[in-house]
């Protein structure tokens, strides 16, 4: 009985993975072995990137509100605590939009929880 490799369908897996290392520099974009690590690798660090991106983020915003808070003479832990006993639920993305675009409605809630 003749031996069975299923040559088409082995091609078609090495083939999409040289596909998606398309642009990779050397032996990276056309050698089957190496562009499977390396894209194992990179796939990896785009998860991880995606993960990292909203923890940045997350601290940008903090830094926004505190830097447009302590203009108003206060720091931003009491700004937050004095935002949840008001019963104020708006996420700090909003918060630092406000303080960076529009600074006199920024005030105004600040000044309604003084």
């Amino acid at each position: 009985m003749p031996r069975s490799v299923n040559a088409v369908a082995s091609r078609a897996r090495r083939k999409k993975i040289l596909n998606q290392a398309k642009g990779f520099y050397g032996k990276r974009k056309n050698v089957y072995t190496v562009a499977k690590n390396v894209l194992e690798k990179g796939l990896g660090y785009k998860y991880v990137g995606r993960k990292l991106k909203k923890r940045e983020y997350r601290s940008l915003w903090i830094v926004r509100i505190n830097a447009a808070i302590r203009e108003e003479g206060m720091n931003y832990s009491t700004f937050i605590g004095k935002l949840a006993a008001n019963g104020i639920e708006l996420n700090r993305k909003v918060l630092a939009d406000l303080a960076m675009n529009e600074p006199a409605s920024f005030k105004a809630l600040v000044a309604g929880l003084k």
